[in-house]
C-alpha cells in the first residue's frame, strides 16, 4: 500500500538533468472510494475487476512495472522509458535508414537534445513509462488519461463517442485518440503525432508523423492490468512491433503536482553545442 509518497526523482538524460520535488501530502493516504478491502482494511488487489457499463472499469492510478513507483524497483535500468523494445529481439525492431541515422546522432550527442531535458513533454507513448504514474477517468463519450510527469501535469482525451480519427490533424505531442471496447479489452488508436519524436530515452529511437499507436488495455483484477502496445510507423521501422506491459494499481493515493520550476536556472549553467538539424521523415 502506498503511504506518504515523497518524489525526489532525478532523471539523467545524458548531460541533462531534471529534478522534481512536489509537496509531501496531497491526499496521498486517502482511501480510494469503492475499492474492495480485506478484513484488516487493506486494499484487496486480487479481487475481480469491477464491471462498469458491461465492461471492466479501468479507473484508478496506475504505474508500469518499471515506473518510478513500480513494485520491483527496476527503474531506471530496465525501464521501458529508456528502451521501449527492451524485451524484443533486435530483428523485430528494425529501423529504417532515416530512423537509424537520427538515433545514432542522439546517442552520439549523449542524448542532450532530448526535449524532456528542456522541460518539454516526453511525447507519446513514452509518457506512459517514465516520470510518474497516470490516472484513468471514465466519462460519457470520453476516457481521460492524466499524467504526473517531470515536466508538469498533462492529459490525453480518448474519445469513445464514435468519431473517427482526424484525416489531416495538426501534429501534436500526444496525438489524437479514439477508443472502443472489443469484449473486455479497451482498444485505443492514436495518430497525428509530431515528426521526429522520442520513443525512448537511452536508445533515442525516433518516430515520424506517420506513427500509429494501438493500445489494448485488459484489466484482470483490481490491482493488475495488461497494456498491449503496438508501434506501426512505416517511415521509422521496417514492420510494426508490439510489447506487453504489466500495469499495477496504486491504491489509496493520488497524482501530485510536479513542475520543473528551476529549469531556466539549470539551463544557464549548461554549455551545449547546438545539434545539427534532424532531417524530417521521408515523404510517403
Amino acid at each position: 500500500m502506498v503511504t506518504i509518497r515523497s518524489l525526489r526523482t532525478v532523471v539523467v538524460l545524458g548531460a541533462s538533468m531534471i529534478a522534481a520535488i512536489p509537496a509531501h501530502s496531497q491526499w496521498l493516504n486517502y482511501p480510494t472510494p469503492g475499492l474492495p478491502r480485506t478484513a484488516d482494511g487493506k486494499p484487496d488487489l486480487s479481487a475481480p475487476a469491477v464491471a462498469r457499463d458491461g465492461h471492466p472499469d479501468l479507473s484508478g492510478v496506475w504505474t508500469s512495472e518499471c515506473g518510478i513507483y513500480g513494485r520491483d524497483a527496476c527503474f531506471p535500468k530496465q525501464g521501458l522509458f529508456f528502451d521501449l523494445a527492451r524485451d524484443l529481439p533486435p530483428e523485430d525492431v528494425m529501423m529504417t535508414p532515416w530512423a537509424a541515422g537520427i538515433a545514432a546522432q542522439r546517442s552520439g550527442r549523449d542524448h542532450v537534445d532530448d526535449p524532456l531535458g528542456y522541460c518539454l513533454p516526453p511525447g507519446f507513448p513514452r509518457i506512459t513509462f517514465g516520470g510518474g504514474p497516470f490516472k484513468i477517468v471514465h466519462a460519457p463519450g470520453v476516457t481521460a488519461f492524466f499524467y504526473e510527469t517531470l515536466a508538469g501535469p498533462m492529459f490525453r482525451q480518448v474519445f469513445t463517442d464514435g468519431r473517427p480519427l482526424p484525416a489531416d490533424p495538426e501534429p501534436s505531442w500526444l496525438g489524437y485518440s479514439v477508443g472502443s471496447w472489443v469484449g473486455n479489452v479497451f482498444v485505443v488508436e492514436t495518430t497525428g503525432l509530431r515528426d521526429g519524436g522520442w520513443l525512448d530515452t537511452r536508445v533515442g529511437r525516433p518516430h515520424s508523423d506517420a506513427l500509429k499507436v494501438t493500445e489494448r488495455f485488459e484489466r484482470s483484477s483490481i490491482g493488475t492490468m495488461t497494456l498491449r502496445l503496438t508501434i506501426d510507423d512505416p517511415k521509422a521501422f521496417r514492420k510494426p512491433w508490439t510489447i506487453n506491459v504489466p500495469l499495477s494499481l496504486l491504491p489509496d493515493t493520488e497524482l501530485i503536482e510536479s513542475f520543473c520550476d528551476g529549469q531556466q536556472k539549470t539551463m544557464e549553467r549548461r554549455v551545449i553545442t547546438p545539434a545539427p538539424p534532424e532531417p524530417p521523415s521521408p515523404r510517403p
